[in-house]
């Protein structure tokens, strides 16, 4: 039997074009909570690499993306050496920490952003950055997160052979990016220093909404990073991997303002809403029919063509 396609395709037109519209940001429905983790340096180099990431993270989390201090964590190898930016240090105990306090303080629909950033092991479950004391391996921060399922969850891995967290991290209303694509890719990566700049300056802004979108940051490194090496005539050793580009262009950090009208906050968390439920569906396609897969893409895609259309009605300015 041949589905008509008809109606999904005028509904993929519609939501094309109500994606081009930058729509206000509803802090009321949907709260940014970040968690930033830096291993050890080992050479000074290194370290302070590692803490200038840390710093330009914390600095950009609060002043540009609104996050409460109780919702922004920053875990360092040397925590002293900023007691004012950081929460403490970076070992497996406070990781977990960590993860359980955020844990207590987001709801649904609320956004987890955790950046991690050192030196990695690329081994399957076992693939790990390292910390003091044990490392926290894949497996572990995948127990971790299964503890924000409602939330949609931004996970960066910028250290080395990191490729295999894409994988065992993934699942729905889940953006996990990894400055190398598989475990092979060991040396020393260049992905963490413009992805950071990214998020924190506005050069990765391709709209000019004043907003900066995970997959607005990603493009930028991306590219940084292949004419730094280009630059200094050396092959490309490392290939950054982003699980889900759709989902990502959804998700901003900082710049709009906080819709005056409740009514437009609550369109807009709606819309967020369906915009996870789609996330979620294409992770389950492979285990659903083409023909309820289609089907229920064509109904989420039509009501979030219809949120924005009621946005827009009731005054919304991009």
């Amino acid at each position: 039997m041949i589905r008509n396609t008809r109606g999904l395709w005028c509904a993929t037109l519609a939501l094309a074009g109500a994606l081009t519209v930058p729509l206000p940001r509803a802090v009321a429905a949907q709260q940014t909570h970040a968690l930033v983790i830096t291993g050890l340096g080992g050479e000074a180099t290194y370290r302070d690499a590692f803490f200038g990431a840390a710093v330009l993270l914390h600095d950009v989390a609060r002043e540009k993306w609104n996050v409460a201090d109780s919702s922004l964590i920053v875990l360092t190898e040397n925590p002293s050496r900023d007691s004012k930016r950081f929460n403490g240090k970076s070992t497996k105990q406070e990781v977990g920490n960590a993860f359980l306090a955020l844990s207590r303080r987001v709801k649904a629909g609320d956004v987890l952003f955790v950046f991690l950033h050192g030196h990695g092991s690329g081994n399957g479950n076992e693939s790990a950055v390292n910390l003091s004391g044990p490392d926290p391996t894949a497996a572990d921060y995948a127990t971790w997160l299964s503890g924000f399922a409602q939330q949609t969850v931004v996970f960066v891995n910028a250290a080395s052979a990191s490729g295999d967290f894409n994988r065992i991290l993934a699942g729905p209303r889940r953006v996990i990016l990894t400055s190398t694509k598989s475990s092979v890719e060991r040396n020393d990566t260049r992905f963490a220093t413009y992805f950071v700049r990214g998020l924190s300056s506005g050069e990765a802004d391709a709209d000019k909404d004043g907003k900066v979108s995970v997959l607005e940051a990603f493009s930028f490194a991306e590219r940084e990073v292949a004419k730094e090496y280009e630059a200094d005539k050396r092959m490309l050793t490392e290939h950054a991997v982003l699980s889900d580009s759709t989902l990502a262009a959804t998700i901003a950090f900082g710049g709009a303002a906080v819709p005056a009208d409740p009514r437009v906050a609550a369109l807009v968390a709606e819309r967020q809403a369906l915009e996870s439920q789609v996330a979620a569906l294409r992770a389950r396609k492979d285990s659903m029919s083409a023909s309820a897969y289609e089907s229920e893409l064509e109904r989420l895609l039509v009501a979030i063509a219809e949120k924005t259309q009621a946005i827009r009605a009731a005054g919304a300015k991009p």
